[in-house]
Formats: structure tokens, C-alpha cells, sequence
């Protein structure tokens, strides 16, 4: 199987959502355990600086997380 390159790091906006929600990386990498995503404090870290591309499952639970919107990850991000 192939893997999709990120071409794009989304990890500005991913902490900037969970800065704005008052929660920690260990937070965060406990709520997306709860809800089925395997994932350590590490690699939601690495999802952050744009080192290892998000899943999109865990996309999906943090939109629930952070209460927004799918547009919120991609915020600033357009490429003409």
C-alpha cells in the first residue's frame, strides 16, 4: 500500500486548536485514546511539527475534541 505524502504540514493549526481548548499533548494523546486511536503523547507531538502525517481517523476524533470544524485544520493553508 502506498503511503500519501504530506505536502502540507497542518501542524501549526493542530496546536494552535489545542492551545485554544487549554489541553497538553498527553491530553490530547489520552482523549484520542479513549476514542479508539492508537497513539502516544510522541506521535501526536510529531503530527505537531509535520514529522509523521496525521491519520485521518485520528482527524476525525479530534475534530470532536477540539470542537471544530474540518476547515479549522486546514486554515491558512490555501495554494494557488
Amino acid at each position: 500500500m502506498e503511503k500519501i505524502r504530506q505536502d502540507i504540514n497542518i501542524g501549526s493549526n493542530l496546536r494552535s486548536l489545542r492551545r485554544k481548548c487549554r489541553l497538553t499533548q498527553e491530553q490530547i494523546a489520552a482523549k484520542l485514546q479513549t476514542n479508539g486511536c492508537d497513539i502516544t503523547r510522541s506521535i501526536y507531538s510529531r503530527y505537531e511539527t509535520g514529522e509523521l502525517n496525521i491519520r485521518v481517523s485520528d482527524l476525525v476524533v479530534l475534530r470532536k475534541i477540539f470542537n471544530c470544524d474540518y476547515n479549522d485544520f486546514f486554515f491558512g493553508l490555501d495554494v494557488d
